[in-house]
């Protein structure tokens, strides 16, 4: 099973929204959000709720391909999350997301027995390639207890 099919599979939101999972590397990770008349706002693009779900799981589908293999002793937990819409977004809306630190680096915290924290960038561009919106999500590894 891909990162995105598990994503799917587990979590509701993802499946709610019929995102496709494009991209799931330690590297990068590409999610499409459909253009679905149900999710718009008022002015006929996706709702901001939407684009959030959106970015926040791509950011997740990095997380697991790249410390996948920490999960037998970690949990990763989103800790906080920003987000800024820069401009109109309509139609299909794609994320990216990608690490801000070394996988080696957290990792190395981990084994120090640390919760490393690390932020995830991410950028949602429209089919026309402007950015419509940019977040950043902080996330930990919480050791199991």
């Amino acid at each position: 099973m891909t990162v995105g099919e598990m994503l799917v599979a587990t979590v509701p939101m993802a499946r709610t929204l019929n995102l496709e999972f494009l991209e799931t590397t330690a590297e990068r990770a590409v999610v499409r959000l459909p253009d679905q008349a149900d999710y718009h706002n008022h002015v006929g693009g996706p709702h901001a709720g939407a684009m959030f779900t959106l970015a926040e799981s791509a950011s997740g589908a990095i997380v697991i391909a790249a410390f996948g293999d920490q999960m037998s002793r970690a949990v990763p937990l989103a800790v906080k999350a920003e987000i800024g819409y820069k401009k109109l977004a309509k139609g299909v809306v794609t994320a990216t997301a990608t690490l801000a630190r070394p996988v080696a680096d957290v990792v190395a915290e981990l084994d120090e027995g640390k919760r490393p924290e690390f932020p995830v960038a991410i950028e949602i561009r429209r089919a026309d390639g402007a950015v419509t919106g940019e977040m950043t999500v902080v996330w930990t590894l919480r050791p199991h207890t």
